[in-house]
């Protein structure tokens, strides 16, 4: 059995990744992305007609992405503490350095509705946790201080060192009652 090709859409969200993680989002050329990926300008536009597209596929990749790790985590688990597993990723996912992302402000400045996806994830995977947690009072504080570290991280701004960040993983499994609770993620 042959494995599938990429289509045109899936060839340019790679090429834009690799050049995004090569020179910053916020260097993205669409010149670039459509040479990477062995396609015309105008098939990069017929799929992304601006930049902010393009980035908002990107975004809507890496949620997808965050959504599968969440769902292998949870079966891994056995589904035991929905909490501690989002935790777990989201404080992993926390420790990857990435370009400093002040290009979001552009791409909202181009398109408002770049943020809908993001916003739709958030509502889903908190609506998510809220069907799986019984102590909502734990998880607002938890789902709240992973969003602080997600932004600090994703707007270059972390005030944390390393040993508090972990003091924070340590004591938010704990606010979730996990029995590893004392382990903070590799860093």
């Amino acid at each position: 059995m042959r494995a599938r090709r990429p289509n045109s859409r899936e060839k340019i969200l790679a090429a834009a990744a690799d050049v995004a993680r090569e020179s910053g989002p916020g260097s993205l050329s669409l010149d670039a992305v459509a040479s990477r990926a062995g396609v015309s300008k105008g098939g990069l536009l017929y799929n992304f007609p601006t930049k902010a597209k393009l980035m908002q596929g990107l975004v809507e990749g890496y949620l997808r992405d965050f959504e599968q790790a969440l769902e292998t985590a949870n079966s891994n688990d056995d589904g035991k503490n929905p909490l501690a597993v989002y935790i777990r990723l989201s404080a992993d996912d926390c420790e990857e350095k990435r370009p400093s992302a002040s290009w979001i402000f552009s791409a909202i400045a181009e398109d408002p509705d770049f943020m809908t996806p993001i916003k739709t994830f958030k509502r889903q995977l908190f609506e998510r946790l809220k069907g799986e947690t019984s102590d909502l009072k734990s998880l607002l504080v938890c789902y709240l201080a992973i969003e602080g570290l997600r932004s600090m991280n994703l707007f270059d701004s972390d005030v944390l060192s390393k040993d508090e960040r972990e003091l924070l993983v340590a004591s938010l499994l704990e606010i979730a009652g996990s029995p590893d609770a004392a382990q903070a993620p590799a860093t």
